[in-house]
């Protein structure tokens, strides 16, 4: 476990966002299905997206390591014989809980056992919908202790009529739709209410579009997917745009650790990322940002307290706590009691380490409750990564608007998502060294 010592400091210049960890677990497993080799570019690689490779490649998908167009990023192209293996295969996920979701359909394809293992909390990460949609069909399937990993999977899904709730994690949703197209027949797909999340369905869908799967809909909750589908690339190269729920630790940290400008570059104004809603909710709390081309750019700010709603945004709960932590007033965040089972309980985590920086913070079932301190933290404090990239990332924003130094365990979590984190940190005046 690393170590890092954050002193007080004042960031400005500009950073190029990592591609969109969402987008690019969704054109990589389009492209390793595609039925023509294709490229998938600007990946800012990290570990999820590793995970999400080494399934690809255990359907049968050939990946390979090829010259960007960007520095500082990578770029695969896919080749899948378009069949799926023939012999029992193992699957690791490593923690990433998107490539495990999306995977398992798609691993039920082939008819042959397929066994899911992780690291870390995604072993007891809940799958239960699977579960509830393997008992209706009749499949074989092996699971852990309380039903945790490792799952093994020994059957082939049929085509059919398909019901998952809604108010658990849209990467089930996503899974379905991933594989649903490759079977036969026709399925549908109803989601009973309410919908959380929706924003991830959205993602899936453009990815699914872009490589020509068609899935009509009548409406959020209802889809008809016809099978017997082929992914087809849409070019010889395609690219990944940028993450906002990356980009929203810089603004934030713009805003409230600033000494001048500070520029995300790399976006896309027009995105369908649910995380894109940081910039409204910034713009309410009274964060000064203005748009230029692919950059946004923020200055320091004194913001104030309001209402949070994260159903359709969690991954933003993280940062937005440390925005709010130096608001002035009362800021609630609700509807965010699937933060619990991420990486970590990120409501304990953020409850516990920012109250060590001096915030004023209640926990509650689902949500925080946050006094704010237009005056800043106060430091002087040893706070913890929970081993969660969001937390590390958080308490790395907050220690800029504190008045002693931060000492931050487990700093080297980040590279789950963001391996060039504390690089990006330093560039802007980040003053940041291991201890």
């Amino acid at each position: 476990m690393k170590t890092y010592q954050i002193r007080p400091s004042a960031v400005q210049g500009s950073v190029l966002i990592p591609s969109s960890k969402s987008m690019g677990h969704r054109m990589c497993i389009c492209a390793g299905l595609s039925s023509q080799q294709s490229i998938v570019d600007n990946i800012a690689i990290s570990k999820d997206i590793e995970a999400t490779n080494r399934c690809l490649a255990g359907l049968g998908a050939t990946v390979t390591g090829v010259p960007s167009r960007y520095d500082g990023r990578r770029a695969f192209r896919y080749n899948w014989p378009r069949r799926f293996p023939a012999d029992p295969v193992t699957m690791d996920c490593g923690e990433s809980g998107s490539t495990l979701r999306f995977f398992i359909p798609l691993g039920a394809l082939c008819n042959v056992p397929v066994t899911f293992i992780g690291q870390g909390k995604l072993v007891s990460r809940p799958l239960y919908p699977y579960y509830e949609i393997f008992d209706r069909q009749g499949l074989r399937y092996r699971t852990g202790e309380k039903g945790q990993l490792p799952l093994t999977v020994d059957g082939r899904l049929e085509p059919g009529a398909y019901v998952l709730p809604g108010d658990v994690s849209s990467q089930f949703v996503s899974g379905l739709l991933f594989a649903l197209p490759l079977l036969e027949d026709d399925s549908t797909l109803e989601i009973l209410p309410p919908l959380e999340s929706a924003s991830y369905i959205e993602l899936t869908l453009s990815a699914l579009g872009q490589f020509d799967i068609m899935i009509e809909r009548t409406d959020e909750l209802h889809y008809r997917i016809p099978g017997g589908q082929r992914y087809k690339a849409p070019s010889e190269r395609t690219d990944v745009e940028g993450d906002w729920s990356q980009a929203a630790f810089w603004l934030v940290a713009g805003a409230v650790g600033g000494r001048d400008v500070l520029a995300c570059r790399g976006l896309d104004a027009g995105s369908l990322q649910g995380d894109k809603a940081i910039l409204q909710i910034l713009q309410t709390m009274g964060a000064t940002i203005a748009e230029n081309g692919d950059a946004f750019m923020v200055r320091p700010s004194r913001l104030r307290g309001c209402v949070i709603d994260a159903a359709d945004c969690p991954d933003l709960v993280p940062v937005l706590s440390v925005a709010a932590a130096v608001a002035e007033g009362t800021t609630h965040i609700i509807n965010a009691g699937r933060l619990r089972i991420k990486e970590c309980d990120r409501l304990a985590a953020m409850y516990s380490e920012l109250r060590k920086l001096g915030a004023d913070i209640t926990e509650e079932p689902e949500g925080l409750l946050i006094h704010g301190n237009p005056d800043g933290l106060t430091g002087d404090a040893v706070v913890d990564a929970w081993n969660d990239h969001r937390i590390a990332m958080s308490m790395a924003v907050a220690a800029l608007a504190c008045k002693k130094p931060v000492t931050l365990t487990g700093g080297e979590s980040v590279s789950k998502s963001y391996p060039e984190f504390w690089k990006d940190y330093a560039s802007i005046g980040g003053q940041a060294g291991l201890k």
